[in-house]
């Protein structure tokens, strides 16, 4: 099972303390940010650390990094033009750096259209794509299923194949389908997941399918709330995630786990073995609490 997390990746370590996290939860997979996910600071990379951690990679089996980009680019923003022109720079950049570190998918939040119309900020966003994706570039960008909290796009499987569609080198897109997202968007996860599955083939194709996170959500389905719960403890339950980690037809794709820390305690070396082993432990968080 290609099964991971959110790894810090930061100080002179990089790569390296990333990979490092990643071994000790006894993860397949690992997902990082390139600084801060709040903001755009970046540090230059220090290559002979990122050659270290590929090859702690090879060494311990973990395979398909994914690089997340931050929170604050919005490229479906048409109102202030330099959030938008920003965004497009500080991508372009994201780009190059991700594929320094040998990841193949960089995750990418649709934005929001800030109050000027959902079909505005679609516009937007494939504008934006346009300037940012080169024939050269050899990541895909994976535009991520969201909740539809505030004026957020790409909450339907349907607009997320208009995006792709009208983006001319698309080629280069993917999608993440984050479980808790697409739950609080209105898709039965818990019940009828292959369902879900089924339409997204329809709308979109399984093979543009090539992140997950996997997380259980605080809240009801449909409620566009974007809030998410640890594996078990919420709406979507462990049974039907557990399923989704799992399911053959979704073997190859990484699963990344996002799910909150408990008394600033992180839960996914607890989570991931959970999932390996197929079986909930309702005591997961209390144990999390009482451990040093």
């Amino acid at each position: 099972m290609l099964i991971g997390s959110v790894q810090p990746f930061s100080g002179s370590n990089m790569l390296v303390s990333s990979v490092e996290g990643a071994i000790n939860d006894k993860e397949t997979t690992l997902m990082i940010y390139t600084g801060a996910p709040q903001n755009t600071r970046r540090s230059p990379l220090d290559l002979p650390k990122i050659e270290e951690g590929k090859e702690m990679m090879k060494e311990h089996g973990l395979s398909k990094m994914v690089v997340h980009a931050p929170y604050v680019i919005n490229l479906a923003n048409s109102v202030k033009k330099n959030v938008f022109d920003f965004g497009v720079e500080f991508l372009k950049e994201e780009v190059k750096r991700s594929e320094a570190l040998g990841a193949t998918q960089i995750v990418l939040h649709p934005g929001a259209h800030v109050g000027a119309g959902v079909d505005v900020g679609i516009e937007s966003l494939i504008k934006g794509l346009n300037e940012v994706i080169t024939k050269e570039q050899k990541i895909q960008i994976a535009i991520e299923t969201m909740a539809g909290k505030g004026s957020e796009i790409g909450t339907t499987f349907e607009q997320l194949a208009y995006i792709i569609e009208h983006v001319t080198l698309n080629d280069k897109l993917s999608v993440t389908f984050d479980t808790c997202h697409t739950n609080d968007a209105g898709y039965d996860v818990k019940n009828n997941f292959d369902g879900v599955l089924e339409e997204f083939d329809q709308v979109i194709g399984l093979d543009r399918l090539k992140v997950l996170h996997l997380n259980d959500s605080k809240n009801p389905v449909g409620s566009h709330k974007d809030r998410h719960e640890n594996i078990g403890f919420g709406t979507i339950g462990f049974d039907a995630l557990n399923n989704i980690a799992h399911d053959p037809k979704l073997e190859s794709i990484p699963k990344i786990l996002e799910t909150p820390s408990i008394e600033g305690k992180s839960p996914y070396k607890c989570e991931v073995a959970m999932l390996k082993e197929g079986k909930f432990n309702p005591d997961l968080i209390e144990k999390i609490k009482e451990s040093n």
